[in-house]
């Protein structure tokens, strides 16, 4: 490895970041299956414990598998540090945990993923952290929406499923103006597409579940950012809460990020493909896609998303009503044999969902209507199949209509 990371392309900076091979001088990183340590001495049992010398003690505290995962997430997002957990809710949930407490206030999107909408609006609301929704796009509503308690401003770029993409360094200076922090969920596009910490962007968010493992396998979440954020303020929430991802399930994930870039490449080409093709189809009303000359965002997402628009493509059936809306979604899910029916993305496997009865299913319907979920809206997360054999997929299953 380089010592300078900032000199490796991210492409080289996947396959090679990583921990020192260990005396056995292995290629592939290897996966430290163990719950605990054996320590050289009691002293130094003390100390590692103790915080004040490095070194394994019990694998909820920390594991070399789980390092390395870290590490290399780090490298691509351009960050100081990074720290994994059990999902990309859980990293939410320490987010929140360690960044705010009683009285704080934060702001989110109202187009944010259903769950976590219900998480800060409403678990933590139980514990007194106020809450403000505002629109994804409008700057001046986020800037509207700062009060003297306000500690976190809180996107995802593009947002689950209408792909709306936030001004990345506007929120930040409105943050930081404040004396606030921004995190933004980089989901949809990962480091090999969009890199937050570039635009002023204070942590990052992930939920390695989607494009990290890239083939469905495992569930994981992570925090991207500096080594005082990350070492002081989530580390010791970490170490209390137990939120820590599994070695077998960091080792996959570490794995699947050496394929990243291409994988994304690939993605993106495909989205794009199928996007277009959907945008000629008389039983669609609309198509939502970043990469679009007809999205809001189509400008600020070419220029923050390295050119590209990622994988995830939304659209809204022809329908005269909420109700045959929803009939007639189900019905094109239904006829689908190629593509599968699955709330997740990130996969070789192209995967279709109705937002509205499943990621949003457990939203009031005035939130629904905010985060604009209609019941006619489907999601297609595009994978790695020949583009034609899922348009000719999706033109039988429309053709049911």
């Amino acid at each position: 490895m380089n010592a300078d990371n900032r000199t490796l392309h991210t492409d080289t900076l996947a396959v090679h970041t990583a921990l020192p091979p260990s005396q056995y001088g292995e290629n592939s990183e290897a996966l430290f299956l163990t719950s605990g340590y054996v320590q050289p001495d009691a002293a130094t049992a003390a100390r590692r414990f103790g915080g004040e010398e490095e070194g394994y003690t019990y694998s909820r505290l920390g594991n070399p598998t789980v390092t390395s995962m870290e590490m290399r997430l780090a490298a691509l997002e351009g960050t100081e540090a990074a720290i994994a957990t059990s999902t990309g809710m859980s990293a939410i949930l320490l987010m929140c945990m360690g960044l705010l407490k009683a009285g704080d206030h934060v702001i989110c999107s109202h187009s944010m993923f259903g769950s976590t909408i219900k998480l800060i609006g409403g678990e933590f609301g139980k514990f007194g952290v106020q809450s403000s929704f505002v629109s994804q796009t409008d700057v001046a509503q986020w800037k509207a929406a700062v009060r003297p308690n306000t500690r976190l401003l809180f996107a995802e770029t593009p947002t689950n499923p209408l792909t709306e993409v936030c001004d990345i360094r506007a929120l930040a200076d409105i943050a930081h103006e404040a004396g606030a922090l921004l995190a933004v969920d980089n989901c949809f596009c990962t480091p090999a597409l969009q890199r937050p910490a570039e635009f002023g962007a204070d942590l990052i968010v992930h939920s390695g579940t989607k494009h990290l493992d890239g083939q469905g396998r495992v569930m994981a979440g992570a925090l991207c950012g500096s080594r005082k954020l990350v070492t002081e303020v989530l580390l010791p929430v970490m170490r209390s809460a137990g939120m820590t991802l599994s070695p077998f399930n960091a080792w996959v994930v570490l794995k699947g990020l050496e394929t990243l870039g291409i994988r994304m490449e690939a993605h993106s080409a495909r989205a794009l493909a199928m996007a277009q093709w959907l945008e000629q189809q008389p039983q669609v009303a609309r198509v939502y896609y970043p990469g679009l000359p007809s999205h809001p965002q189509h400008a600020l997402a070419m220029a923050q998303q390295s050119g590209k628009g990622g994988a995830v493509v939304a659209f809204e059936l022809r329908s005269a009503d909420p109700e045959r809306a929803r009939q007639r979604a189900f019905r094109v899910m239904d006829a689908l044999g190629t593509i599968t029916r699955s709330t997740n993305l990130g996969d070789v496997k192209t995967l279709v969902s109705h937002p509205a009865s499943t990621s949003h299913g457990r939203l009031t319907e005035a939130q629904r209507q905010a985060a604009g979920v209609q019941q006619g809206l489907l999601r297609i997360a595009v994978g790695l199949e020949h583009v034609p054999d899922l348009q000719a997929d999706l033109a039988h299953a429309l053709g049911q209509l």
